[in-house]
C-alpha cells in the first residue's frame, strides 16, 4: 500500500489572524481510491484544499506537500495544475459570458497559424461534456446555463486536464439525483485507471455508498481516518462534530392553528422560456406553527413560487390571503409588511453582503428600528445584533466580524438572525442546509422547531428527501407547473414523493391532501 501513496500532506500548519486554522494536519491519499474527507463547516477542510491548490502559496502555511514522492513548492494554482492536481469547487468560478469551450480551455486555447483553432477547442470540449452527461453545444455562453449545468461543466474542465489527483468539495450540491449518480460513475471510473479522488462532502448517504477510506477533520486537526469498511455513520458524525448524535432530526410535536397564509390558482411565468409558465394555476394553505415542505426535481419551479409569493420575482396571476385577508404584494417589502421573509437558496448573492460584519448584516432589514431621522442609533444597532447573534449561537470571534469570513453553517444562521429580528409570522427557507455540516444542520433545525413553537409558520424548500420526511408536517410535491399531491406525515415515503416528482400531465393535486 505504500508504494501506492500519490499525496501526503505532512503537519501542515497554518494560520490568520488570530486564528489557527490548521494545527499539523497529516493524511495521505492512495492511487485509485477515493478518500472522503469530512468535518464541520470551520474545520480546517477548505483552507487545507486551498493549500494543496497553490490558492495559499508556501510561504504562507508550515508542513510538506509531497505528490507522487516528490516534494512539491506550489506558490500559484499553476503550478498545483503542473503537479497533477485538479480542483472542483463548490463555488463554481467561471466567466458567465465567455463559451463553454472557451472556459474549459482557458490559459490553454489550442492554437493554428497564430490563431485560436476554434473547431479543435470545440470538439476536444464536445468530447468532456459528453464524459458527464451534458448534451449541449460547447459554443453555449456560460450564462445560459442553470446551476447545475455550470458544475458538470466545471467538471468537465477539471478532466480535461487529466489529473492524478482530483479534488471535489461538495460537488453534488447543485446537482440532480441523475446527475449525481453519474458524477459517482465517473469517479469510479477514474479510480480504476489510477485516479486518487479526495470527496468533501457533508452527506453521510455519499460517503458510504463511494469512499473507500474516510479521514475527519475538526478544529483544525486531523482526528481520524480509517477504512470505510471498519466505521460507520455514527463513528463519523462524532469524530466530526465531538460528541454522539443519536437523533439528526431534532422534530417534536407541535399544535398545529388556523389557516395563516392561503395562495390561489397561483401561476409563475418561466425565468428563462418565454410565454411559458413554470408554475401554473397552483393552490395551497399554510397553518400557524407547521412545517410546509415543498419537494420536487431541480427545476420543477419550487423557488420560482416562493420567490413570487415573496414580491422577488414576478407573477401572472394569482390570488395571497394572510389570516383571511387579500394581501397586495408586489415586492419584497409588502410581503415583509404583511410579516413574510423569505431565506433565499443563494445566501451568497441574495442572503448576506459579505463585506459587512455581522451586525451590519443582522439588523439591515431593519434599520427603520434602529435608527431615528435617518441617523443610526449605534446603541440600539449593537443590542439587537447582540440579542440574536447569541440566541443563534453564532461562531465568530464578535458581531464586527465580516460574515465573508464565517463558514456556511454561520452564515445561514447570520441570514436567519436577520430575518428574526423582524419576528416574522412566515418563514420561507429555501434549501436552508445546503452545503453546511451535520453539526450546523442540526442547530437550524432546533432553531426551526423553536420558531414553530412560538407559532411562527414554515415553508421549507429542500432537496433532500430524509430531511423534509424528518422535519415536514406536510409535503407538497411540484412536477410540471402542477402540485402533484399534498402528503401528510402518515402517507411519507422517498418512494411516492419521487413518484409524484416525476409525473406530469394531469393535475393530481388532491392526492393526499
Amino acid at each position: 500500500m505504500e508504494n501506492n501513496v500519490i499525496l501526503e500532506m505532512k503537519d501542515i500548519t497554518k494560520r490568520f489572524p488570530g486564528v489557527l486554522a490548521l494545527d499539523h494536519v497529516s493524511f495521505r491519499a492512495y492511487k485509485g481510491e477515493i478518500l472522503a474527507l469530512c468535518g464541520e463547516n470551520g474545520a480546517g477542510k477548505s483552507t487545507l484544499m486551498k493549500i494543496l491548490s497553490g490558492s495559499y502559496p508556501e510561504n504562507s502555511y508550515e508542513g510538506e506537500i509531497i505528490v507522487d514522492g516528490k516534494p512539491c513548492h506550489f506558490m500559484n494554482p499553476a503550478q498545483s495544475e503542473k503537479a497533477g492536481i485538479g480542483m472542483i469547487y463548490q463555488e463554481i468560478s467561471m466567466h458567465l459570458d465567455m463559451t463553454i469551450a472557451e472556459n474549459m480551455f482557458i490559459g490553454r486555447w489550442p492554437m493554428k497559424n497564430k490563431t485560436v483553432d476554434w473547431k479543435k477547442m470545440n470538439d476536444d470540449a464536445k468530447e468532456y461534456l459528453e464524459l458527464v452527461g451534458l448534451e449541449i453545444e460547447p459554443d453555449k455562453i456560460l450564462r445560459q446555463l442553470g446551476a447545475s449545468q455550470q458544475q458538470l461543466v466545471s467538471i468537465a474542465r477539471a478532466l480535461s486536464k487529466e489529473p492524478k489527483i482530483l479534488v471535489l468539495d461538495e460537488p453534488t450540491s447543485p446537482l440532480t439525483q441523475k446527475e449525481s449518480a453519474r458524477l459517482f460513475e465517473i469517479l469510479h471510473n477514474l479510480k480504476n485507471q489510477g485516479i486518487a479522488c479526495i470527496l468533501i462532502s457533508h452527506k453521510m448517504e455519499e460517503v458510504f455508498q463511494n469512499a473507500d477510506r474516510v479521514a475527519v477533520l475538526r478544529d483544525g486537526k486531523t482526528v481520524a481516518a480509517y477504512s470505510i469498511i471498519e466505521t460507520d455513520e455514527q463513528r463519523v458524525v462524532k469524530d466530526m462534530v465531538g460528541r454522539e448524535m443519536k437523533n439528526f432530526y431534532p422534530k417534536e410535536q407541535v399544535a398545529v392553528g388556523q389557516t395563516v397564509m392561503e395562495v390561489r390558482n397561483f401561476s409563475v411565468p418561466h425565468p428563462s422560456i418565454p410565454g411559458r409558465k413554470i408554475i401554473d394555476d397552483v393552490s395551497f394553505e399554510l397553518k400557524q406553527g407547521e412545517i410546509l415542505g415543498i419537494a420536487g426535481l431541480v427545476g420543477a419551479g419550487r423557488s420560482e413560487l416562493v420567490n413570487a409569493i415573496f414580491g422577488k420575482d414576478p407573477k401572472l396571476l394569482g390570488e395571497i390571503y394572510i389570516d383571511g385577508k387579500k394581501a397586495d404584494i408586489k415586492c419584497p417589502s409588502d410581503a415583509i409588511h404583511y410579516g413574510i421573509a423569505l431565506a433565499t437558496e443563494d445566501r451568497k448573492k441574495d442572503g448576506i453582503v459579505g463585506n459587512m460584519s455581522i451586525k451590519e448584516n443582522i439588523t439591515l432589514p431593519l434599520l427603520e428600528k434602529v435608527a431615528s431621522h435617518g441617523v443610526l442609533n449605534v446603541k440600539k444597532e449593537q443590542k439587537v445584533s447582540k440579542e440574536y447573534f447569541d440566541n443563534m449561537n453564532i461562531k465568530a470571534p464578535d458581531m464586527e466580524t465580516m460574515v465573508q469570513q464565517l463558514s456556511g453553517g454561520n452564515q445561514q444562521k447570520v441570514v436567519l438572525a436577520k430575518w428574526m429580528a423582524r419576528n416574522p409570522q412566515i418563514l420561507i427557507l429555501d434549501e436552508p442546509t445546503r452545503g453546511i455540516d451535520i453539526g450546523a444542520k442540526y442547530e437550524i433545525y432546533k432553531i426551526m422547531m423553536d420558531l414553530v413553537k412560538r407559532g411562527v409558520s414554515i415553508i421549507m424548500i429542500s432537496s433532500e428527501l430524509p430531511e423534509l420526511i424528518s422535519m415536514a408536517d406536510r409535503i407538497m410535491v411540484i412536477s410540471d407547473e402542477k402540485i402533484r399531491g399534498i402528503l401528510n406525515a402518515k402517507e411519507y415515503s422517498q418512494e411516492k414523493i419521487m413518484y409524484l416528482s416525476a409525473m406530469s400531465g394531469k393535475n393530481t393535486q388532491n392526492v393526499g391532501d
